[in-house]
This record gives structure tokens, C-alpha cells and sequence, in this order.
């Protein structure tokens, strides 16, 4: 998977893209690979393990605010070992996107309840109105701009996915 984006026609869409791949090996097997690809390779990258998670983000020296970090969950299912990741920006930019997104959210209906309110008692209503066309307009320029850093951050994109199948390349995926 040399481009984690654009594999399929939703992660071209999603913000915080996602893959999964099947193992026949255990939890603990594809874990203990992981951790020794870790020992021998810490230059550019920094990973964490915290139970059947992994985190790995991109080193102080080479980060940017559009940085992206992986998220690995590893989970037995049917069985199987499922390796479920999702790439996207780091949660404090994540959390930040979001809170904008809510914040326009809340504005719009605050602007309409006024508006209606102002029209229906008829009142002046131009101004909340106006700001009723405007805020899906930063809705949708906030999406945009979130694109817009997954291509800033595309190629650490694709860095952060090559550790994680390097830490893995003795391991076999099976085919879907």
C-alpha cells in the first residue's frame, strides 16, 4: 500500500485515513515485531506501545503543525489478528479542527434562531440572515483547509504507513 490516501475512493474524502490487514499470527507475535523494529529503528520517528496500540508520530526535528500521526490498533477477531490504522493529524490539531467545526456549527443555529426571531416579530434581519449563508461557507473553507494540510502532511503520510509495514515485513499479510 504505497499510498494509504488514496486506496480507496473514501479516504480520498476522510480527513484521517484508514487501512486494515489480517494476520494469521497472535497479538503478541505481531506486537513483539513491532517492538524489535523499534529497537534498531528510532531515527525519524517516535512509537509508542501502550497495550494493543501504537502510536507512532513523526520526530520533533522533522515535524510541522500538518504532521500526521499513526494510530495502530491491533484486535483478534474470528481468528484472525486484525491490524486496523488510521493516519491523520496529531489529537491537540485534531481537537482544535473539531472545536472550530462545532463552533460554526453552534453559530449557525444561534444566527437562525435570530433570524427567525427578528423575522417573525418583524424586525431588522439582515445582518443574521447574512451570517446564516455565511457560516456553511466557513464550514465548508474548514474542510477545505483540512485537506488542503493532509497534503502538506501526505508524504509523512506515507512515511508513517512504510514503518509500519517495514516493523511488519516478516509477517504476511492475508489477502482480504
Amino acid at each position: 500500500m504505497n499510498q494509504p490516501i488514496h486506496n480507496d475512493e473514501l479516504n480520498r474524502v476522510l480527513l484521517k485515513p484508514r487501512f486494515k490487514m489480517k494476520f494469521n499470527e497472535s497479538k503478541e507475535e505481531i506486537l513483539e515485531q513491532f517492538r524489535l523494529h523499534i529497537d534498531k529503528d528510532q531515527g525519524d520517528y517516535i512509537s509508542k506501545i501502550i497495550d494493543h496500540h501504537i502510536v507512532i508520530d513523526v520526530a520533533k526535528k522533522k515535524e510541522h503543525f500538518w504532521s500526521p500521526q499513526l494510530h495502530v490498533e491491533i484486535e483478534t477477531e474470528e481468528g484472525f489478528t486484525i491490524v486496523k490504522g488510521i493516519l491523520g493529524p496529531k489529537p491537540k490539531i485534531w481537537t482544535f479542527f473539531m472545536f472550530l467545526h462545532f463552533a460554526v456549527a453552534i453559530a449557525f443555529f444561534v444566527f437562525f434562531v435570530i433570524f427567525y426571531s427578528r423575522w417573525s416579530l418583524k424586525q431588522e434581519y439582515f445582518i443574521p440572515m447574512i451570517m446564516c449563508f455565511v457560516m456553511p461557507v466557513v464550514w465548508v473553507i474548514l474542510y477545505f483547509v483540512g485537506q488542503l494540510g493532509k497534503k502538506f502532511g501526505y508524504d509523512q503520510m506515507v512515511e508513517l504507513h512504510a514503518v509500519l509495514t517495514k516493523a511488519l515485513k516478516n509477517i504476511k499479510p492475508l489477502a482480504d
